[in-house]
């Protein structure tokens, strides 16, 4: 197997196990709890992410393997918003059922299919190797994203260390 396609086998296998702990271990109302106004409450990150495992990269690798070209993934009209009484142990473990199929698919990955080409709707022409680099930063990002929105009432409640977390506030204290 390809060196790239060990390094993005091995973030995107993270994932799922780290949603599952969250998911068992962090209340329901926390994971819920927006950060800010318009901002992603950790379970809407991790939503996400299951929205695009499904329907962006799966249907993206496929298409590359398939020297088919395809749609860009609007998660605005395309993606889901949890339940807000959605069971966050149950979106974890849908995560974990759709990201084993991909890493299974993954596995069959050769160099040589990492140059393969497809014309993405919005981006134009693109590489494997571009979207599987794409995938695995696109995991992380919204993972930082839900730990940022589980930080907050933290951030607030730590009193003369809050000015250490500036750089991670959702909104900074005034003053």
């Amino acid at each position: 197997m390809d060196e790239l396609v060990n390094r993005v086998t091995e973030i995107l296998t993270t994932t799922p196990d780290r949603w599952r702990k969250i998911a068992a271990t962090v209340e329901p109302a926390l994971l819920a709890r927006r950060p800010a106004p318009g901002e992603w409450s950790a379970l809407e990150c991790v939503a996400h992410i299951l929205d695009t495992e499904v329907g962006a990269f799966s249907v993206r690798l496929e298409a590359f393997l398939a020297g088919r070209d395809f749609e860009n993934f609007d998660p605005d009209a395309e993606g889901s918003r949890p339940d807000p009484g959605a069971s966050p142990n149950a979106l974890a473990g849908k995560l974990a059922e759709a990201r084993a199929w991909s890493l299974t698919r993954l596995a069959t990955i050769t160099a040589a299919d990492l140059d393969r080409v497809a014309r993405h709707s919005e981006l134009g022409v693109v590489t494997m190797r571009e979207m599987l680099n794409e995938w695995a930063a696109h995991d992380l990002m919204h993972t930082v994203q839900a730990e940022r929105a589980l930080m907050q009432p933290f951030i607030v409640g730590s009193g003369k260390w809050r000015s250490y977390f500036s750089g991670h506030e959702a909104e900074p204290a005034a003053g």
